[in-house]
């Protein structure tokens, strides 16, 4: 699988417990200011028009990890071939905002821009004047955009002026989440190597008390993995704001309301999530919360991983999936399946995050590009059934054919994806290996079960996923007085989790989280929270919550 990509989608969903999120999200439109011009739709795609008519544009992707080329494969060939649009795609090899700021400071923006919807970019980029409205340009050039694209999505991202400037991927509105239900997954998972866990005997890891006690019987029967000791209980890596396999992870799994009567619930404050800190402390007392957990970081993790060292994981399944399959491979016994995790004192089911209507990445095209109309066609034409299906399954004869009634990869070809995905991307470029403008839940259609050792971690999650997206974009521009607060806020309790974890006692725990709570109100907590539950407010009028 290519590196990262649903990992990267989880991130979105993950806002700062404290608040909902550290970065700067879109902010939603005063109707009252929306401009006037009437939207034009055609069921005439312009693409087909202007096909014979070669183009080549630069489509910048802020992602380092990124490295995948246009053109050099079955998929973007085919697509070429049919719409006339070549990509030249660029992506920073090195750090993705300075690369950015620096474009945007030189006013030297490529053709296209992706990347992800709560960049701070985003807004630089809009104020500066550096964008073009979607909806313009489909008026003028593409009214076919507007037949295809999703109005839910288009009224969610509208600014202010009334204007939408980029479209998300990986986006599912309320209606998605109700047209299909069961089927939406979420990456967050607890996970435990099966082996280790059916040799103490596949204890209930749902309480405290279970939990610790697994970890315990792991660590005892199995002190070392490959000579190397094993890591008791693996989380995501500790940053400036906390962790997110502690924070929102851990919160979602023991269903902790987002808010109550109409406004935020502080998630720090409920008791079962005290509780399960608490517990972590005392993990780390009896010393099973290895200190390489606070340390490593994203390469240490996927290293150990790769050799099996962590007996359990609160974590996001796609993230691992290539250490998974090299574990599946050496020995299907060693992999890593998920479990029931952390449960609050009721054992409700965990209410885990999907992504919702904000998605993953937007995707623009900016003042500089040189053919806005082919630009356009060419978004109208991903965002349609038809390319979503040309971009999945790649060319009929080539990489899919109609078998048993139903479009779908050749037994080769899935094959290959399945077990090289590397080469599979080079080869064939299908099934989301240019996902820049990918539907989740269109593509649903022709996607394949899912092969084990994943198919168990995905089917865990379904039916445990709830709609979080009235809680995106609720988070104040990080240079207004609020998103100083709210930076602010989250850096101390980034600090404060580690002196948790790190308490001698539950006393020494009380008295920190205590000093972090006045801390807190101090930095203007509650002025925080009353911009954030007017614009949580906005939000539900907007997605037609009552």
């Amino acid at each position: 699988m290519k590196k990262n990509l649903f990992a990267k989608l989880l991130s979105l969903g993950m806002a700062a417990l404290v608040s909902s999120s550290v970065l700067y999200g879109c902010k939603k439109a005063d109707n009252s200011t929306n401009t006037s011009t009437k939207t034009r739709t055609s069921n005439k795609p312009g693409w087909k028009k202007d096909a014979k008519k070669k183009v080549t544009l630069d489509w910048y992707v802020n992602f380092s990890w990124f490295a995948t080329k246009w053109g050099k494969d079955v998929t973007s060939k085919y697509v070429s071939d049919k719409t006339g649009v070549n990509l030249n795609i660029i992506a920073p090899s090195g750090n993705e905002s300075e690369k950015l700021n620096t474009m945007i400071a030189s006013d030297s923006l490529p053709d296209i821009i992706t990347l992800n919807w709560n960049d701070d970019g985003v807004k630089k980029m809009i104020e500066a004047g550096q964008i073009e409205p979607l909806d313009e340009l489909a008026n003028k050039y593409d009214p076919y955009f507007n037949t295809v694209a999703d109005k839910s999505k288009l009224n969610w991202y509208k600014q202010d002026d009334g204007h939408v400037y980029g479209y998300p991927n990986s986006s599912t509105s309320p209606a998605d989440f109700k047209k299909y239900g069961n089927k939406i997954t979420s990456n967050q998972t607890f996970m435990v190597r099966k082996d280790i866990y059916e040799a103490i005997g596949k204890p209930d890891m749902s309480t405290p008390e279970g939990f610790l006690n697994a970890l315990k019987a792991a660590k005892e029967k199995f002190p070392t993995v490959n000579g190397q000791p094993l890591i008791p209980i693996g989380l995501h890596e500790f940053g400036d704001t906390g962790n997110y396999s502690l924070q929102d992870y851990l919160a979602n799994f023991l269903a902790v309301p987002r808010e109550k009567n109409g406004k935020l619930y502080d998630r720090i404050d409920d008791p079962d999530y005290i509780n399960w800190l608490r517990t972590f402390r005392k993990a780390n007392q009896m010393g099973l919360l290895s200190q390489d957990v606070f340390v490593d970081k994203r390469a240490q993790m996927e290293e150990k991983m790769g050799q099996g060292r962590y007996f359990a994981l609160l974590y996001q399944r796609s993230d691992m999936t290539t250490q998974e399959g090299n574990l599946y491979k050496k020995d299907p016994k060693s992999i890593y399946i998920a479990i029931n995790g952390p449960a609050n004192s009721a054992k409700d089911a965990p209410k885990l995050a999907g992504v919702g209507i904000s998605g993953w990445t937007l995707q623009m095209i900016t003042k500089n590009c040189k053919d806005k109309k082919r630009a356009v066609e060419f978004f109208s034409y991903l965002i349609s059934e038809e390319g979503q299906k040309d971009l999945y399954l790649g060319k009929k004869g080539v990489t899919y054919d109609t078998i048993n009634g139903k479009d779908q990869f050749k037994p080769d070809v899935l094959k290959l994806r399945d077990s090289d995905r590397t080469a599979f991307d080079k080869k064939y470029g299908a099934s989301l290996t240019f996902w820049m403008m990918q539907d989740t839940n269109m593509i649903l259609k022709w996607q394949p079960e899912t092969a084990e050792p994943f198919k168990q971690l995905e089917d865990w999650t379904k039916g445990k996923v709830v709609d979080y997206s009235k809680y995106d974009n609720i988070t104040p521009p990080v240079d207004s007085d609020e998103g100083e607060i709210n930076t602010a806020i989250n850096e101390e309790w980034g600090k404060t989790l580690t002196k948790l974890l790190l308490a001698k006692s539950d006393s020494q725990f009380d008295s920190i989280l205590k000093a972090f709570n006045t801390k807190k109100k101090a930095l203007g907590y509650d002025k925080l929270m009353k911009y954030e539950n007017k614009e949580m407010s906005e939000n539900g009028k907007k997605l037609g919550y009552k």
